[in-house]
């Protein structure tokens, strides 16, 4: 086998790429400043409800107040509230209540080229029960997107289905005992039936990355998913945070072991959404933190990924999973450079549903796979679960800015302001 960590060490290649298209030196592929494009999903009036949003969420305290105090409603049932919350931040960010509820937002996306992966948003459970709910609900999500050429994956995240403390035990190397191999096993069970009817419905399945002291275990879950399923094409994907200082080399690894094993290698790449929860750990327990220590070196790695991944595309399946608008338009460089179909099926794009329109509709104009991951569920699973992920990454409120910046001159291009 040739050489393969070598693509990844020249990180001068990929700075001054980016660099280049940056500073105008080269053009862009994309041009993510098109808010024409960005926000033809939009009518007048939501782009009106959706500025006002953004404003309100650009505000970092009202941000903080509006989460907790938003959350203490949910739990509480207070009247009215739940109505708000649909027709303000839910709308925005979510797909529906329901499957069937999500079709129409499903549609307007691929009238502008756009796929959708669909995402279950809920919190992770401790009973059977909800294990089994969450295993039902994300197989019913597989079935609903076979019938539609437009769902190419659903997202699932694997401690809805299996107890926080059983993956932490596991980890930390402690012995089963009978009852912990039982429920062991009923959580090999429940991963390998969402796979197995994937595989037979034409459906790929995203398992979320979480928190570093669970990640082990998780990592030997999905790894045990992609040898028996990712054998003639990906079904099984497996997430990466590059904010962890180990994560570019366990890519490696995971690329290594995959070709040993002769299996394909399902890989979505994020940044992560754990920094500040990490970080305390860390100080707490007394341990190096596992993030990188600063966002450059973030960014380093993340790239570096990127290029290594679409270097290896025709053994790795990726998923560029960003709102960085460089780290976006360094892949579609890299396609481009390298002669590679846009619409390749290894090689895709996804943002978050309600954010990063520019990117998205953009890359969607040029010709490239991307996708918006869409949320769904009941307002009262699905809102706490969007509260956390801005909890958990204090940057969202920088993202609201430029998502502000971007609505604020498309309603002055449209003549709105």
């Amino acid at each position: 086998m040739e050489e393969i960590g070598k693509p990844v060490q020249d990180i001068k290649y990929i700075r001054e790429m980016v660099l280049a298209i940056k500073e105008g030196r080269a053009k862009a592929v994309v041009d993510f400043s098109n808010t024409q494009a960005a926000f033809a999903i939009k009518s007048d009036d939501e782009l009106k409800k959706a500025a006002w949003l953004f404003g309100l969420m650009n505000k970092h305290w009202l941000v903080g107040i509006g989460s907790r105090l938003g959350l203490a409603a949910i739990r509480l049932h207070l009247p009215f509230v739940e109505t708000a919350v649909k027709n303000t931040i839910y709308e925005q960010f979510c797909g529906g209540t329901t499957l069937l509820e999500c079709q129409g937002r499903i549609d307007k996306l691929a009238g502008q080229k756009c796929q959708t992966i669909l995402d279950y948003g809920a919190e992770a459970k401790e009973k059977e029960s909800d294990f089994n709910q969450t295993m039902n609900e994300t197989i019913r999500a597989i079935e609903f997107a076979s019938r539609s050429e437009h769902i190419p994956v659903v997202s699932t995240k694997i401690t809805g289905m299996a107890r926080f403390g059983l993956l932490e035990s596991v980890q930390q190397g402690e012995s089963f005992t009978r009852e912990s191999r039982k429920e062991y096993k009923s959580v090999l069970k429940r991963l390998d039936s969402i796979c197995h009817v994937a595989a037979r419905k034409g459906v790929a399945v995203f398992f979320d990355a979480e928190e570093s002291w669970i990640q082990d275990s998780i990592d030997h879950l999905v790894a045990i998913m992609m040898r028996r399923y990712n054998r003639e094409r990906v079904v099984a994907y497996n997430t990466f945070q590059l904010y962890r200082k180990d994560r570019l080399q366990f890519l490696i690894d995971s690329f290594n072991q995959s070709r040993k094993g002769g299996y394909l290698l399902g890989a979505k790449l994020v940044r992560g959404a754990y920094m500040e929860k990490e970080r305390a750990r860390a100080e707490k327990m007394g341990y190096p933190s596992p993030i990188h220590f600063n966002k450059a070196a973030t960014d380093d790695a993340y790239d570096m990924a990127l290029r290594f991944c679409v270097d290896n595309y025709e053994y790795i399946a990726s998923c560029n999973a960003s709102h960085n608008m460089e780290s976006n338009l360094l892949q579609a460089e890299l396609i481009k450079r390298k002669g590679l179909p846009r619409n390749h099926p290894h090689l895709n794009f996804c943002q978050l549903y309600g954010m990063s329109d520019n990117i998205t509709f953009n890359l969607a104009k040029e010709g490239f796979n991307v996708a918006k991951y869409v949320p769904y569920g009941p307002v009262r699973e699905v809102v706490p679960y969007l509260i956390r992920r801005a909890q958990e990454n204090s940057s969202v409120t920088g993202d609201m800015s430029r998502e502000f910046q971007l609505v604020q001159s498309e309603m002055k291009r449209r003549g709105l302001v």
